[in-house]
């Protein structure tokens, strides 16, 4: 347990360090994501936390950091006016397509590992899980 802790840690820092070149962090990343993936449907607050890597994040709080920086765009839902919703924008999209072209510096986070030994990791990984 404490190896895997160990590891995530370690990647998350590798992460964190690619992603500053770009001035976002890592849960802003994964919010831009997230939207890119339901774009063009708008997605509320509530629906992006819930599908989050990191649940515990401040959902509200990231999206207006990502507002300021014009990567994302807030409307209230014509359905319900309590709600949010958010949508990825083009800038946003601009910023994930350049990520998207350094992805080898992504791949050199698993570099030490060969294509069997990341698949049978994701399957131990996936196995662990199911104690949930």
């Amino acid at each position: 347990m404490i190896n895997l802790l160990y590891t995530y840690g370690w990647v998350i820092e590798q992460i964190k360090s690619f992603l500053a070149t770009e001035d976002i962090t890592h849960q802003q990343f994964n919010i831009l994501r997230i939207l890119r993936g339901s774009h063009p449907k708008p997605l509320s607050t509530l629906q992006i936390r819930e599908r989050m890597l990191d649940k515990m994040s401040d959902t509200s709080r990231i999206v207006d950091r990502l507002l300021i920086k014009g990567l994302v765009k807030k409307l209230t839902c014509p359905a319900d006016k309590r709600l949010v919703d958010v949508t990825i924008t083009e800038k946003g999209q601009k910023l994930l397509k350049k990520i998207d072209t350094q992805a080898d510096y992504i791949a050199e986070i698993m570099g030490n590992l060969s294509e069997k030994e990341a698949e049978s990791l994701t399957v131990l990984l996936d196995k662990l899980r199911k104690a949930e």
